[in-house]
């Protein structure tokens, strides 16, 4: 007897783009055409923080198409009018401040009310359950390196992790008391210890009776899914709740041109089968195991989501159960997000904002992961172009 499917489809683009008007998506249509074409994108990269180096007038340009494409606007306030037009529809938003860090004690301090400020208005909200921070928009790489490496800390040193420490503290401690759940993002292999440590520690802290705190595992690399039960053990025995945010990941390249400069072994994955063998599978061993943690499917991955969607409903977990949730880029893969939402699962967008010149550095990599994906614009494409003959555009 035939295996009764989900009734889901990411297939169907009425749903899909139903928040979008005409002209929003003929936008999406000529930003993909372009996104797709790896030279235009290279070009991009290079002229664009040369274009606001030498203040040329760029800036309405961006704005008026990547910006709006993958930002929810400048200011928290314009970004908030966004996550509302999505929860509409069903969709909640990680409320991301994407302006990437710029060095310094004064503007690590500097960003903390930036986040303070965007967990207090996101508190209460329920289309605005998270709010995304990276652990090196507080800390100085270097120092993270060292850490990473286990070399002795100078007293100095010590001091200003110390620093670090409190400023991640202060933000989950203020995400705590709003019912906000804070997602800690993955970082490089090289200083990717210190970042674990330091999120496990918050997870003790306020992964009581729910869970605050995820930290972030890249399936892309080949020590992550054993690396996801490890953390699930600890949790277990130190009496907190996990947090596990699934992500395949943002940094091959850089990683395993690294690992080849320097003579060491790659830390990914030998191919994409193996990659999404592991994702699949920390999936599973997640929603085997929701009485002891909550699981954030972070993915762009069709099969993925089917496959986590197939599990909930073969288990009998509610579609809304508050420990899974999925997300999704803002801007991208809406087939996936807006079908996930009427199907009645708990599904947001990860919402970038920012000023324009200061997340540049968020949209370059966005465009340059996306040509990296095979066959990924190629599908956004067809889905808009589907959609489009369907409105008789």
């Amino acid at each position: 007897m035939e295996k009764q499917q989900p009734p889901l489809s990411f297939d169907d683009t009425a749903i899909a783009f139903e928040h979008m008007s005409n002209k929003a998506l003929k936008r999406a249509n000529f930003l993909f055409s372009n996104i797709g074409k790896p030279w235009l994108v290279k070009l991009g990269a290079f002229a664009t923080p040369l274009a606001f180096k030498l203040r040329l007038p760029v800036k309405g340009i961006i704005k008026s198409t990547i910006f709006n494409q993958f930002c929810g606007g400048e200011t928290l306030e314009e970004a908030v009018k966004a996550a509302e037009e999505l929860g509409r529809f069903g969709v909640g938003v990680a409320l991301d401040y994407s302006v990437e860090a710029v060095e310094g004690e004064d503007n690590y301090d500097n960003a903390v009310p930036e986040f303070l400020r965007a967990i207090q208005y996101a508190a209460g909200k329920p289309h605005i359950p998270f709010i995304p921070i990276k652990v090196t928009g507080f800390a100085r790489f270097e120092l993270l390196e060292k850490m990473h490496k286990g070399e002795t800390l100078t007293q100095e040193e010590k001091e200003e992790f110390e620093r670090v420490r409190k400023r991640i503290h202060s933000i989950c401690a203020a995400a705590a008391k709003g019912k906000v759940g804070v997602l800690v993002d993955a970082e490089e292999s090289w200083v990717q210890q210190p970042v674990d440590d330091l999120t496990d520690e918050m997870m003790g802290l306020f992964n009581k009776g729910e869970v605050i705190v995820f930290n972030t595992f890249q399936m892309y690399r080949h020590d992550r899914l054993d690396f996801l039960h490890q953390s699930l053990a600890k949790a277990k025995a130190a009496g907190y709740l996990l947090g596990a945010k699934l992500v395949r990941g943002a940094y091959m390249e850089k990683e395993r041109k690294r690992a080849e400069e320097n003579a060491y072994p790659s830390p990914i994955q030998p191919n994409k089968d193996a990659a999404d063998e592991d994702y699949d599978a920390a999936v599973r061993f997640c929603l085997d195991n929701l009485e002891h943690l909550a699981v954030f499917i972070g993915t762009h991955n069709e099969d993925s989501c089917m496959l986590a969607a197939r599990l909930l409903d073969e288990k009998n977990i509610p579609h809304n159960h508050p420990r899974v949730s999925f997300s999704q880029l803002y801007g991208m893969s809406d087939n996936i997000t807006f079908n996930l939402a009427h199907a009645g699962y708990r599904v947001s967008k990860y919402l970038p904002y920012g000023p324009v010149k200061d997340v540049v550095p968020y949209l370059i990599r966005r465009a340059q992961e996306n040509t990296s994906i095979a066959g990924s614009m190629g599908r956004e494409l067809s889905l808009i172009r589907k959609e489009m003959k369907r409105r008789g555009m």
